[in-house]
């Protein structure tokens, strides 16, 4: 019982994103059920009404390349694998353990279905996660616009007053008296 709870963690860290999609590849899905990869792959290929593309499909050259460079996996040329993997969907791997039909098989699929749940979960909280930054930065954005115009409206408030413009007109200059006239009587 301890052996397959300590699987259940593991199986999160097999699922890779190919074409879109979180696959689980046929030799790890092999081991998962206890089934030879082999075994695997001919069930799957004596039901291929069952497995769909969106189910199963084989990765290219160029996609295997790129998985291995993220994982260690033997060369062909040492008794390694010689063929491309299939990459199992959620749903094509819970269809091969519908057709391997092993306790084994249908026990691990629960976990396979569990880790796939637990991963679209993570991913949506990090979405919800991502729209919130992206809220808080608009936010920001506009409080900083705001305080701003606050500052700019003190900085007119700050500058001198400028000088004012001449008068146009007659002035009195303020040394010199009016004079008055005198009428004669």
């Amino acid at each position: 019982m301890t052996r397959k709870i300590a699987l259940a963690p593991s199986i999160e860290h097999r699922i890779f994103l190919v074409r879109g999609q979180k696959v689980l590849l046929d030799d790890d899905l092999a081991a998962l059920y206890n089934v030879q990869v082999r075994a695997l792959n001919q069930a799957v290929k004596r039901n291929k009404k069952r497995f769909p593309t969106d189910f199963v499909f084989r990765l290219t050259a160029k996609e295997k390349r790129n998985l291995k460079s993220q994982f260690v996996t033997a060369s062909g040329s040492h008794g390694g694998r010689r063929t491309l993997p299939y990459a199992f969907t959620e749903h094509g791997a819970i269809m091969a353990a519908s057709i391997l039909n092993s306790p084994r098989a249908i026990e691990m699929s629960i976990f396979v279905v569990r880790a796939f749940l637990r991963l679209r979960e993570t991913l949506a909280s990090h979405k919800a996660l991502a729209a919130k930054f992206a809220e808080l930065e608009q936010r920001l954005e506009t409080h900083d616009k705001a305080i701003s115009e606050i500052i700019d409206a003190i900085r007119a408030l700050m500058a001198p007053p400028e000088k004012p413009a001449r008068k146009i007109g007659f002035r009195l200059d303020a040394v010199s008296k009016p004079r008055m006239l005198e009428m004669a009587t």
